[in-house]
């Protein structure tokens, strides 16, 4: 059996709640499959496969309509649950015109997604986010669109020890300090959490510009991966004043949100937000404006090394000591596929029980 290239069995990020307004859709492409976000005129947002049952039209390019959205080809209308509720050339609606729908639910700023077996999407595995709802922080996001595999970002993310080469006019710093500071990785039962202190540093240009620092800092970088996302939390504060001890709410914090969602095997919706808890003087635009220009460094590099990945697709990569924190997640993603191939093989067996025709009927029905 080949190695799969997606995780099926987790929550991925689908889009901001807020730029899906009621009666509009989306077209998006999730793990290979197209997709279509609407929200309906009463404000309940639906995904489901964007392919008529019909005609294989795609279903984001007609409107919604009420609580349901519209082929556009010959008018047929699909509710929420992937039902068709409508077909304007016949009374009756047969039971094989539907779509398939996916879970998808709206929490704290976001709509998430679940795109493997519906029967195993429990919210309450969404990964929590609570500083999308916190009053004390001020936050902004965005969207890119990364020309790279979903892994590259991951890997990128999980070691900031890039920061003083590809970031140096915005939140880098001194590369020696960087790479002298230990990175510290611990395994968790759902991901991977990596901290790094580096006390009585320079503070690095954005750091200056939001807090105005004068002197020698404490610094601090905490990353979290939990599938499929990863929170950041780096910050600093003045020279021993509680950065290590839990008292940082004098210093300057910056907060990220990485929403990575894989679109195909060679490119990645990377939903992302910057939070920070100094709040006057345009300070959260500031952070957001200098955020967005380093995360646009970065998707050069990973455009970059997806280009050689696939020009040079035998040769070996090595791990340097950074790694660390990085090689544990691609080992714990590894345990995850594991689990979702044991989902597979179960549902498969579960389907051959059932005989031929049930197959047949969901494959005619779209689901």
């Amino acid at each position: 059996m080949s190695k799969p290239a997606f995780l099926q069995n987790v929550w991925y990020v689908a889009g901001w709640a807020d730029d899906l307004a009621p009666g509009a859709r989306v077209a998006r492409t999730f793990l290979n499959r197209p997709v279509v976000l609407w929200r309906s005129e009463t404000g309940k947002a639906f995904a489901m496969d964007d392919r008529c049952a019909h005609r294989a039209m795609a279903l984001s390019s007609g409107p919604v309509v009420g609580e349901a959205i519209r082929c556009p080809y010959h008018g047929m209308e699909f509710g929420g649950d992937g039902r068709c509720t409508r077909i304007p050339a016949q009374d009756k609606v047969p039971d094989i015109a539907r779509v398939r729908a996916y879970p998808l639910v709206e929490r704290q700023g976001l709509l998430w997604i679940w795109m493997g077996d519906a029967a195993l999407a429990d919210p309450a595995l969404i990964p929590d986010y609570p500083v999308h709802e916190n009053p004390a922080l001020a936050w902004r996001s965005s969207y890119f669109h990364v020309g790279g595999n979903w892994q590259l970002l991951v890997d990128n993310l999980m070691d900031l020890s890039h920061l003083p080469y590809i970031h140096a006019h915005t939140i880098g710093g001194n590369p020696e300090l960087h790479f002298r500071t230990k990175t510290q990785s611990e395994k968790r039962p759902n991901g991977v959490h990596v901290s790094r202190h580096m006390p009585d540093s320079d503070p690095p240009p954005t750091y200056v510009a939001a807090a105005g620092f004068t002197g020698k800092v404490d610094r601090w970088q905490e990353i979290e991966f939990e599938p499929v996302m990863i929170r950041i939390h780096t910050g600093a504060c003045d020279v021993g004043t509680g950065a290590y001890d839990g008292r940082r709410e004098h210093g300057f914090s910056m907060l990220g949100f990485h929403g990575i969602t894989p679109e195909t095997e060679t490119t990645t919706h990377y939903f992302w937000s910057m939070a920070t808890n100094i709040l006057t003087n345009g300070i959260p635009e500031v952070v957001f404006e200098q955020t967005a220009r380093t995360f646009a460094e970065d998707m050069e590099v990973l455009e970059l090394q997806q280009a050689r990945l696939l020009a040079m697709p035998d040769l070996p990569l090595i791990d340097i000591a950074s790694d660390v924190g990085g090689r544990h997640t691609r080992q714990f993603i590894a345990r995850c596929f594991e689990k979702d191939q044991m989902v597979t093989a179960s549902e498969q067996d579960a389907g051959a029980d059932q005989g031929a025709p049930f197959i047949e009927d969901r494959d005619r029905a779209g689901a």
